[in-house]
């Protein structure tokens, strides 16, 4: 990788390497902490309070800023963005491309070693976007060696035809006269409003400005330049270790909206300096991506320009794998998987509207596929996540989603439980129902439900959000 002046104002010093041990306890550990615990993300504050008659009218607490659309207010269960260490291999550059009214970094733009490899799963949407189908083509004919990543927000560049097509190669044709490599080893991403094609003046016209910037410590601004309705950014990393060598995980993904992934959801881009062919990587990709980006949703639509990259840089160290099965690779599959889950589970927090995460399990199916079915039915329905919003308890609507899955379950042995409680038990209310401790329950803003269906032994999870009025609000005038 060739150098370029760095951004003094924005570099910071490398960030030290965990060590293996305190990787798994941050990864998993905080993982666990965001999918279960309401008191690890709940904001404390205390005000102090004066006898009503010398209180004064209150001013209004001033707006959080998000990075993303302006009037957003912060999503009451959004994360912190963890400290990312730099990731060997890869650099960072962000800009201002001026796809929006207002201003703000809207453009990404990442270098990779010579020798990366990459693998990517993408939306099956029917309609699909340019910067799609470029990845898609372009993976397969670099066969998995890639060394740049372009993503704007502001326009999908979907449905766009041609015009949007011959956009995109322009920007790839550009960035790869800039760094001197096939434009074919540019991936493309592209997010914001469908329908509109890319003006890729925009983009082409800044890459100069944006390239000075280049600098491998910039993954919270990274983040923060592809937000459209998110109102936080997020990021996960990690660290493994493979045949005794330390390689680091990294990754970034946005989403609000629009969110019922049929491969990943919206875009996800995820770095490794481990060393690992094409084909192992994307057999690694396309595993995870099922038990974590497919198994949340926030409103049933699938985007049209969904898209996750890996990339592995090999600038570890370590050797190079070239089975996805190889028993080396065994603490980075598992450390791989939590980060994507992490990332995954940060866009259902940021659900356009939330107020609740809750989690849905679902027990003694006939198979997976069909546990994930019922799962998936009750996560998207939105009499289930209207009464989550209204921290109603109502199993019923529950029960109603579960038998509009259409598949096998047993009536009479159907049990519903939120949170350790019972509301149903052997196809009828429970026994024990109690009215009072449910709705105490239900006052959490993060929830658990579990439904047995009685009819085998497979299980599966999913996690979704609540459906609020302020869900309708945001994309009322998405456009405005």
């Amino acid at each position: 990788m060739s150098k370029t002046p760095k951004d003094k104002s924005s570099a910071k010093a490398p960030a030290k390497s965990p060590k293996p041990v305190e990787a798994v306890t941050h990864v998993v550990g905080h993982a666990v902490e965001r999918a279960l615990d309401p008191l690890a993300t709940a904001l404390k504050r205390a005000t102090a309070k004066k006898p009503a008659a010398e209180a004064a009218p209150a001013a209004p607490a001033p707006k959080a800023a998000t990075p993303g659309k302006p009037g957003l207010d912060v999503s009451p269960l959004a994360v912190p963005f963890p400290t990312i260490p730099p990731v060997a291999g890869v650099e960072i550059a962000i800009g201002r491309a001026g796809f929006y009214k207002h201003q703000r970094d809207d453009l990404l733009l990442m270098r990779f070693a010579e020798g990366t490899t990459a693998a990517g799963v993408f939306t099956r949407h029917g309609i699909g976007s340019a910067p799609v189908d470029w990845c898609k083509k372009h993976l397969a004919a670099s066969g998995g060696e890639v060394q740049a990543l372009v993503v704007n927000a502001g326009c999908a560049n979907s449905f766009t035809g041609r015009p949007g097509a011959d956009a995109v190669r322009r920007v790839a044709n550009a960035v790869g006269k800039r760094f001197d490599i096939r434009q074919r080893d540019v991936m493309m991403a592209s997010t914001g409003v469908i329908g509109v094609v890319l003006d890729d003046s925009k983009i082409t016209s800044v890459l100069r400005e944006v390239e000075q910037g280049l600098n491998p410590d910039r993954w919270s601004d990274a983040a923060r330049a592809i937000m459209t309705t998110d109102t936080f950014p997020k990021g996960a990393c990690a660290e493994a270790v493979i045949d005794g060598h330390p390689v680091r995980i990294a990754g970034i993904c946005k989403g609000s909206g629009m969110i019922a992934p049929d491969m990943a959801t919206m875009l996800a881009f995820v770095a490794t300096d481990a060393a690992i062919a094409p084909a192992a990587l994307q057999t690694l990709v396309s595993l995870y991506t099922r038990s974590t980006f497919n198994a949340v949703t926030v409103d049933g639509d699938r985007s049209t320009n969904d898209t996750l990259l890996l990339f592995a840089t090999g600038q570890s160290g370590a050797p190079k794998i070239h089975r996805a099965g190889d028993k080396r690779l065994a603490d980075f599959r598992e450390k791989l998987e939590a980060v994507l889950l992490d990332l995954a589970l940060q866009l259902v927090r940021d659900g356009e509207g939330a107020t609740k995460f809750v989690k849905v399990t679902v027990n003694g199916a006939e198979s997976h596929a069909s546990a994930r079915k019922i799962a998936r039915t009750i996560c998207e329905s939105p009499l289930v996540k209207t009464a989550f919003a209204g921290e109603d308890a109502n199993w019923g609507r529950i029960v109603m989603a579960v038998g509009r899955a259409d598949e096998p379950i047993d009536r009479d042995k159907v049990s519903v439980k939120f949170g350790p409680l019972y509301a149903a038990h052997d196809g009828m209310v429970a026994g024990d129902y109690s009215e009072e401790k449910m709705s105490a329950y239900m006052k959490n803003a993060e929830l658990e439900v579990s439904v047995d269906v009685g009819v085998g032994r497979a299980s599966a999870t999913m996690w979704t959000c609540d459906l609020t009025k302020q869900y309708v609000a945001i994309n009322g005038d998405y456009r405005s």
